[in-house]
């Protein structure tokens, strides 16, 4: 069977270009829904961040209204999935060498952190370099912007990929004030960005990168990364 290692965001704010602060966390369903696969088809699961920080939870993906009638399952499961792990691991310190699969969830974090993290960067190039699978979901995508290479050109550049869109961070209420739009973003460096219907699952795959738009592609994006890894 196969490692993988999930990294997680250390951000607890998001700060607005109006000065305000967003309170961000990990999003249940996308911590919860890979690891619970993973763990169903017998991988072995770590967590990393950014110094070993654990991020608190995002108090919206436990609220039902907004992320759906399973989200207290979810929150349980991620919980307990981290509680049981014991502290993160720092991202400084691991190696993609000692993983099959590296997997960024979202949240809002990624875009405070994750995506100029320079020892993620060195995590991604490795793991790509070596054709292994990287996982990304919802906001995660942004995680890979760190992968900048010697020469500073991102790695991700011409490769198909979906992420959390536009409109649906403008659905949510946060596209105002954002800093920066993941989508936009992305495309503008260069990424392939690829779309479904809001909030619908939707997950594209190039290669050894698979990606998925939002909350409900959690699922479908870690069955991806394990039929890939079987293929293996």
């Amino acid at each position: 069977m196969s490692r993988i290692l999930i990294v997680m965001s250390a951000a607890d704010v998001w700060e607005r270009t109006d000065g305000s602060q967003y309170p961000t966390g990990y999003w249940a369903e996308e911590l919860a829904a890979p690891h619970e696969a993973f763990v169903g088809a017998g991988h072995t699961v770590e967590f990393a961040s950014p110094g070993g920080v654990l991020q608190p939870l995002d108090r919206h993906s436990a609220d039902p209204a907004i992320a759906g009638p399973d989200c207290a399952r979810h929150v349980a499961h991620a919980r307990k999935a981290l509680g049981d792990f014991g502290p993160l691991l720092k991202l400084a310190e691991v190696s993609a060498a000692d993983y099959d699969a590296v997997v960024l969830p979202g949240g809002h974090g990624p875009v405070v952190d994750l995506f100029q993290d320079a020892n993620l960067g060195r995590l991604l190039i490795e793991a790509d370099r070596a054709g292994k699978v990287i996982g990304a979901v919802c906001h995660g995508p942004a995680a890979l912007l760190s992968a900048v290479d010697e020469q500073g050109a991102w790695i991700f550049s011409g490769r198909r990929m979906t992420a959390f869109t536009d409109e649906e961070e403008r659905m949510f209420g946060t596209a105002d004030n954002a800093p920066w739009l993941l989508a936009s973003r992305l495309r503008e460096k260069g990424a392939r960005h690829e779309q479904g219907a809001p909030y619908q699952a939707f997950t594209v795959q190039d290669a050894n990168l698979v990606t998925g738009q939002n909350p409900a592609s959690s699922t479908p994006m870690a069955i991806a990364i394990n039929t890939a890894l079987a293929a293996d």
